[in-house]
């Protein structure tokens, strides 16, 4: 019984310092990621939480609603200098649109690039869990034939089998509906 108990105690250790270990090695990939940034798209990430908050939003209001009581003449005392229809408020916006718009392209670019980074390493693990799985159910039919066990399940057989990767793929191109 001591003996099992020890087990018992030992694999939650393994578990957590497993967990752990994936943990550091995510983080670590991470932060990877972040120090590769260029210069420019350090500063889009920093700017862009604060762009998309709904306090830029009312700063935005507060600033049109400003400019166009002020260049319709209905705060006293400050000079009109940019009558309707607001030629200099437009382009100031649609500048601002242009590059708060290429700030946010360049971070999904940038977002879209790690995700398929993230995806090819999935897929290359996946891939290898597969090809552990089918050595191991390989192994696991050799031992079951020379114990006279029989494996009669037909399923059973077509995992042990190598998955062709080119042939699901073309399965799925056949099944998917063309985007």
């Amino acid at each position: 019984m001591a003996v099992a108990e020890r087990a018992k105690t030992r694999e939650p250790d393994r578990e957590v310092s497993a967990q752990q270990t994936n943990i550091q090695k995510i983080a670590q990939l991470e932060a990877q990621q972040l120090e590769r940034r260029s210069l420019l798209e350090r500063l889009g990430d920093r700017l862009l939480p604060i762009l998309g908050n709904w306090g830029f939003a009312l700063l935005h209001v507060i600033w049109f609603t400003s400019w166009i009581c002020i260049n319709r003449g209905l705060v006293p005392g400050v000079p009109i200098f940019d009558p309707y229809p607001f030629n200099f408020l437009t382009m100031t916006v649609s500048l601002e649109a242009i590059f708060i718009t290429i700030a946010v392209l360049n971070s999904q670019n940038r977002m879209a690039r790690q995700s398929d980074r993230r995806a090819h390493l999935d897929l290359q693990i996946n891939l290898l869990a597969e090809q552990e799985s089918t050595a191991a159910l390989e192994l696991l039919q050799r031992i079951a034939e020379r114990l006279g066990v029989p494996l009669a399940d037909r399923a059973r057989a077509e995992l042990a089998e190598q998955t062709n990767v080119e042939d699901l793929v073309e399965k799925l191109d056949e099944k998917l509906p063309e985007s």
